[in-house]
């Protein structure tokens, strides 16, 4: 596996001297926060963003994420013009050496917490969700909740340029049902997938965060059924997954074994982390270990490694702790702390199999 990290660029709180220092990284998984949905990424600005991971001996692993225009998403007439872009930026970031996008294809909300600062009985803090919360809420509100919880760092997905259309955004996905927003999918992947093909990227769609509709707008990617659906649209190893173990996680009927050893041959990608379910449709993000929250973290450590996941995994949301200013989810050293239990889980499986394997040709 290529041990990664999630880095913002020159904005974010880290250094990456600092990310370095963490035993066993490869390198990051890097973005530009100044582009917005249906932007062009400019060779030139990619370089400068791969220079300057490089220069810390660090490689910039993939990106994420290259946001999809709405009018992709919901089928407008302006959706080839937006295709095109997207085109050109995954041939601009294959000239460049990068051979991995994180994407998701969600209406208006790419993630929805509704309390960025969950204060825990240790005094850290998590990033939690409560259904109750939101269905008290009207959907205009979402963004004036999330972005009073920033503390002044600009969060993807939920850019001011783009939300404070919020109105014309609603109705641009009026209409929309699941099966529209699957149709639409479908058309965006039969355009880019040659183009990835030829060009070497691969693309690894992330699930829904969290994985069930709110506000009543769709969502396509919450459960092992639609992942394979989409995966059966484009048969390619470029047409793949993010496996977010988080994401798909927080609804307790997704098995996550299962989902990996169903589609285990399609993940470009891994976001690994816990959550801890709270009640319905409650859950906050915990510390990484299985005994902080309720995901099987060494079993689905495992179930990577018996599949034969070689990509890049890393650490997801962390707690905020030890007093740390940083985006929310988002800080060195609980991520420090997740990056390594999971490598230790990964040697932990893999010398296990191996003796397994000896013991096994010494009965025979």
């Amino acid at each position: 596996m290529k041990w990664g990290f999630r880095w913002y660029g020159e904005g974010d709180s880290i250094p990456l001297q600092n990310v370095r220092q963490i035993p066993g990284i490869n390198g990051v998984i890097g973005t530009l926060l100044n582009k917005l949905p249906g932007d062009i990424w400019e060779i030139a600005e990619i370089e400068e963003l791969k220079q300057s991971i490089e220069k810390e001996e660090l490689t910039l692993l993939g990106i994420e994420s290259v946001a999809i225009h709405d009018a992709i998403k919901a089928g407008t007439e302006e959706r080839d013009h937006y295709i095109d872009h997207y085109i050109q930026t995954i041939k601009n970031l294959s000239a460049c050496g990068i051979h991995l996008i994180c994407y998701s294809f969600k209406p208006i909300f790419g993630w929805a917490k509704t309390n960025l600062f969950y204060e825990n009985e240790d005094g850290s803090f998590s990033l939690l969700y409560d259904q109750a919360v939101v269905d008290g809420m009207e959907p205009s509100e979402m963004y004036t909740l999330i972005h009073s919880q920033s503390k002044g760092f600009k969060l993807p997905g939920w850019e001011e340029e783009r939300l404070k259309k919020f109105k014309q955004l609603m109705e641009t996905y009026d209409g929309v049902t699941e099966e529209v927003l699957f149709d639409n999918l479908a058309y965006f992947l039969k355009r880019i997938i040659p183009v990835c093909e030829e060009m070497d990227v691969k693309m690894a769609i992330h699930p829904d965060d969290p994985p069930w509709e709110i506000f009543g707008l769709p969502r396509i990617t919450k459960n092992l059924s639609d992942l394979k659906k989409i995966l059966a649209i484009v048969d390619s190893p470029y047409n793949g997954l993010t496996l977010c173990t988080g994401s798909l996680g927080a609804d307790p009927k997704n098995d996550l074994v299962s989902i990996i050893h169903e589609v285990g041959d399609r993940i470009n990608f891994v976001h690994f982390r816990n959550v801890l379910f709270m009640g319905d449709h409650k859950f906050k993000e915990s510390a990484h270990l299985s005994t902080e929250g309720s995901l099987d973290m060494y079993a689905i450590m495992k179930a990577l490694v018996d599949v034969g996941f070689t990509g890049v995994i890393r650490p997801d949301h962390g707690r905020t702790i030890w007093g740390e200013v940083a985006m929310p989810g988002y800080g060195l050293y609980d991520r420090a702390l997740g990056i390594s239990y999971l490598q230790g889980l990964h040697e932990a499986v893999v010398k296990s199999q191996r003796s397994a394997e000896i013991d096994q040709k010494a009965g025979e």
